[in-house]
């Protein structure tokens, strides 16, 4: 079932969560580990993440160095059907641009559309860790919103090779980004809203937010969305800060602002299960006024970490 049914047919606010897949190695298992006591909160839908390529240096005799590239954690499309699988649970497969061509994400898709997942969240994705900006693959694509046109083209039977005899079309619910915050990289608001804007007038269905701390944030983003006729659901993204270091790292990484209150209850705290206490207690506070507005789901960053999201899910409801 497409993440837009499940969010029509819902009459209360639903729970979802995303996934990271595990390090090369280690099994599947992990993931299921990490699944399983979340079930009880019957998610609609579970988001697995796509990670892309990186460059190490490894030495080599003579102590040269030689750059290799690897992909540390692969398998989202695997882990999505092993996800529907065994718990018979929709997955949402993370798309990106980076590290992929335009003919490889098509064949991405088409095993996708054969596994029968219908559904996708677009993204550009991160640059490389050691380029610092981003740079996209030989022919693929520089923006979300080509991505997007290519399942949106996909989804009307055109396909790369337009010499094709005959095309089956797929039928791909597609998700794409917001940032209450603005995307960093946008010059201001206004730009970064049109841009979303663009993404759902070339057939994203559903938005779901980078995460944010301060509430007042969403609900501001979702207000000049629909001033510009953004109509789509608007799913809040939240992730529970877990350590002492996470002052500073989550602000750095995903480039959001930490309220006062939350970072003087987190500057109190003498350890990191202190913090992870005091995260669990904020984002209790969070979803519960995002539940009595109303809004069409929760979804969780777990990060593959269970514990802290369970504590908060079982104090909503």
């Amino acid at each position: 079932m497409k993440v837009t049914e499940h969010l029509d047919k819902a009459n209360q606010t639903l729970i979802s969560f995303e996934i990271l897949p595990p390090l090369k190695g280690q099994g599947v298992q992990s993931i299921f580990d990490a699944i399983d006591p979340l079930m009880e909160f019957n998610p609609p839908f579970i988001d697995v993440t796509y990670h892309r390529e990186e460059f190490v240096y490894k030495n080599k005799s003579g102590g040269l160095l030689e750059k290799q590239i690897v992909r540390k954690r692969p398998g989202t499309v695997g882990i999505c059907a092993a996800i529907m699988n065994k718990y018979q649970v929709d997955a949402v497969p993370h798309i990106i641009c980076g590290g992929f061509s335009r003919e490889e994400t098509e064949n991405a898709l088409i095993d996708l559309d054969f596994l029968g997942i219908d559904n996708v969240l677009l993204l550009r994705g991160d640059p490389i860790k050691s380029e610092g900006i981003f740079i996209p693959e030989k022919n693929g694509h520089v923006y979300a919103i080509d991505l997007l046109k290519q399942v949106t083209n996909m989804n009307n039977g055109v396909f790369l090779d337009e010499e094709l005899p005959s095309t089956v079309k797929t039928n791909f619910c597609i998700g794409v980004a917001g940032y209450p915050e603005k995307h960093f990289e946008a010059p201001n608001f206004k730009m970064d809203l049109n841009h979303l804007k663009n993404k759902v007038e070339s057939g994203a269905e559903y938005i779901v937010t980078q995460m944010f701390f301060d509430n007042s944030k969403y609900f501001e983003f979702v207000k000049r969305c629909r001033e510009i006729g953004i109509e789509v659901p608007i799913i809040p993204g939240l992730k529970p800060i877990t350590s002492l270091k996470q002052i500073t790292s989550i602000p750095r990484t995903f480039h959001v602002d930490l309220p006062d209150d939350l970072v003087d209850n987190l500057s109190a705290c003498k350890t990191n299960e202190d913090a992870k206490q005091a995260g669990i207690e904020w984002a209790i506070h969070q979803s519960k006024e995002l539940i009595n507005a109303n809004v069409p789901c929760l979804h969780f960053y777990t990060m593959s970490r269970s514990g802290p999201v369970k504590k908060i899910v079982e104090n909503l409801f």
